[in-house]
């Protein structure tokens, strides 16, 4: 049986009330709950202890289990896991015993109401005006873009403000895991992967997703992020003729993001050699963007590199058309 939508709002505004003031503006961008008493956010790249806790792990508890039934997934011990969405679109990830035997964890990442800008990343100093002016080039030609960087470095921030330069009179299809990109466009298609029920139906991978959007007309293709087999999908569609493609990846360094992409590629059920992947690779994806956070908390571009191709005996060959200097502290 669903739970309305108002009677759910209410409910989560009292059973989460420990966390509520954290889910207001934009100061924080992670909530951290590390079991009922005791709770981390982020604020600005920093942690924080926060005096607040709940009353009980049955009151932490509760409060998941009415997520988990809106959600229409199963939370207990045969399935800790959940992942979820709050009204507000905040994302929640949590697990519970026996995975987390200490207690309930859960992580809310938070989104902010008013999506970042390149004006507003020149502003905090992640960009300078130049690498902005690039960057704007790179969307206008409809490079191939990958944005790679660590966990919390900022790449959905920055996919979110380029994919919102695209122009007014282009089909934007955005396919993500759990929808976060708020892009400011007039023709804007989201997409959302589903997970497969307790018996195994009803799941809709990425993969599906992106299978489904090629004919689906877009002009643009944004995927949240690449994680398996959707790489060979996407590097082939790139490869295609489909340009201006954005996404983002796990990866330190430009050339880390490639060996990246040809790993998840042969995870997916394709046979493909590995200097004709390799090959597609090089053809497919024109710009990448790396980003990192500094031990200060301050996230930044450090790279925005070329891909020139592929030779079977140098590897790939990535040239930098901009590379920011090391400052002292800044995590490599």
């Amino acid at each position: 049986m669903s739970v309305p939508r108002h009677v759910f709002d209410q409910t989560v505004a009292s059973l989460f009330a420990p966390v509520a003031s954290f889910l207001e503006g934009d100061e924080v961008s992670e909530i951290m709950i590390n079991g009922y008493d005791e709770i981390y956010v982020e604020k600005h790249g920093r942690l924080h202890l926060t005096g607040s806790e709940f009353a009980s792990e049955h009151a932490l508890m509760s409060a998941l289990r009415n997520l988990s039934q809106f959600v229409g997934r199963e939370l207990n011990p045969r399935n800790p896991i959940l992942e979820a969405r709050l009204p507000d679109g905040s994302r929640v990830e949590a697990i519970i015993p026996p995975a987390a035997p200490s207690g309930p964890v859960v992580c809310i990442r938070r989104f902010r109401r008013k999506p970042l800008t390149l004006a507003r990343l020149f502003e905090l100093g992640a960009i300078s005006r130049d690498t902005a002016d690039l960057l704007r080039a790179i969307v206008e030609r409809k490079d191939n873009v990958v944005i790679a960087g660590g966990s919390g470095s900022g790449k959905t921030s920055l996919l979110n403000a380029l994919a919102s330069l695209a122009p007014d009179d282009q089909r934007v299809v955005v396919i993500e895991d759990s929808q976060e990109l708020q892009i400011g466009r007039p023709h804007v298609v989201h997409l959302e992967a589903q997970p497969a029920d307790a018996r195994g139906r009803g799941g809709v991978s990425i993969r599906e997703l992106l299978k489904a959007t090629l004919r689906m007309r877009p002009d643009r293709i944004v995927i949240g992020e690449i994680r398996g087999g959707e790489a060979l999908d996407l590097i082939q569609a790139m490869t295609s003729g489909h340009r201006g493609c954005l996404s983002t990846v796990h990866a330190t360094l430009p050339i880390d993001t490639l060996s990246r992409l040809e790993t998840m590629a042969l995870m997916s059920d394709v046979d493909v050699p590995l200097n004709l992947l390799r090959a597609q690779i090089a053809s497919a994806i024109d710009t990448i963007v790396q980003v990192s956070r500094s031990s200060d908390g301050s996230r930044c571009v450090t790279h925005i590199s070329e891909v020139n191709g592929y030779d079977r005996e140098s590897g790939y060959r990535v040239s930098h058309l901009f590379e920011r200097a090391a400052v002292s502290g800044e995590r490599e």
